[in-house]
């Protein structure tokens, strides 16, 4: 049996793993995937449901009950906001609610349960023996497709990190200090680098690019020559 094409990307927040992955899946004609969304759409289904987010076992209780799963365009994923879409109980969920402030503050508790994430790697994985994919998020490379045959860890500065998350804020008419936005950058990264099941981590035979000086088109660039080198 043929396994479609998998390019795996991770990396910390505010690396660009989002806007390089998605970019890269357009050029490629292929499906993207940001496997943070569908932790959100767990904590946002949490919070509207009042589910304790230190309750592992309601939490996936919670993921079955209410069919998280993400469904792509068929030409392009310039037809929806992400670049996919995620259902629950057969309702989309908006960007807007998965990355709402109250989503923010309670994924990282979410995530960090084993059993929530090997449920939702399940799906990951459904998701990737079915069609080509470009798939982002933090354990991608060591986890979630262990054999895909391109992997790259996407990295930057903090500072690189704070500017960019800063400005995606200020568009959506967020102000906030940039000393604010370091802490939260650096508590998220000790949050994903020291937890117990599928730490934030490259993978051994993953590609480091680092994105912190480097525009979109620089890194997509360094990108498919690594996928032409394979």
């Amino acid at each position: 049996m043929n396994v479609p094409l998998q390019i795996a990307i991770d990396g910390p927040a505010a690396s660009g793993k989002t806007t390089v992955a998605r970019q890269l899946a357009e050029r490629l004609q292929i499906a993207y995937l940001d496997t943070g969304a569908m932790y959100r759409a767990l904590a946002y289904l949490a919070l509207h449901t009042r589910t304790d987010a230190d309750s592992e076992s309601a939490l996936v209780r919670l993921f079955h009950e209410q069919a998280i799963h993400v469904a792509f365009d068929a030409v392009n994923a310039a037809h929806s906001k992400m670049g996919f879409h995620v259902f629950a109980s057969g309702h989309e969920l908006e960007s807007e609610d998965l990355q709402s402030n109250e989503v923010t503050a309670i994924v990282s508790t979410i995530a960090k349960h084993p059993h929530v994430r090997e449920a939702m790697v399940v799906e990951q994985r459904r998701i990737a023996d079915h069609a080509p994919v470009v798939m982002a998020g933090r354990d991608i490379g060591t986890v979630v497709l262990p054999n895909a045959p391109v992997k790259i860890f996407l990295t930057a500065s903090v500072l690189a990190r704070v500017e960019r998350r800063r400005a995606q804020l200020q568009l959506a008419g967020v102000d906030i200090s940039v000393h604010r936005l370091a802490e939260e950058i650096e508590e998220r990264d000790r949050l994903d680098r020291s937890r117990a099941v599928s730490p934030l981590v490259p993978a051994p035979d993953a590609h480091i690019v680092d994105s912190s000086e480097k525009p979109v088109d620089a890194v997509l660039d360094e990108i498919f020559a690594i996928i032409g080198a394979q």
